[in-house]
């Protein structure tokens, strides 16, 4: 698996200005809110995968507010949320609910 350049612009043309580099502590910050999420979002997972008495629609719910809080922690990510882990939370409520 690839490493991905959370410095790199990919707005920007071959040639042209460097972009700004964040720094040591906004790239500490952002590791943070990155390592947040994915454990929010397994604990969801978990959570729907073991819950027995858990209902459909409290599993969408779950999910729903997953989606939201990882668009708040990074509003312009929504792209990356939906290659990353809608997936992931697709396959789960297929799964567990049997859903087509």
């Amino acid at each position: 698996m690839g490493s991905i350049d959370y410095n790199h612009d990919a707005h920007s043309a071959p040639g042209s200005e460097e972009p700004a580099r964040q720094s040591p502590e906004e790239l500490e910050e952002e590791r943070r809110k990155i390592r947040r999420l994915q454990i929010v979002v397994n604990m969801v997972m978990q959570v729907i995968a073991q819950d027995p008495n858990i209902s459909l629609e409290e599993a969408s719910e779950m999910v729903a507010d997953t989606r939201r809080l990882a668009l708040g922690m990074f509003p312009d990510k929504e792209l990356a949320f939906n290659l990353i882990f809608w997936p992931r939370l697709q396959r789960l409520m297929r799964e567990r609910f049997r859903m087509q």
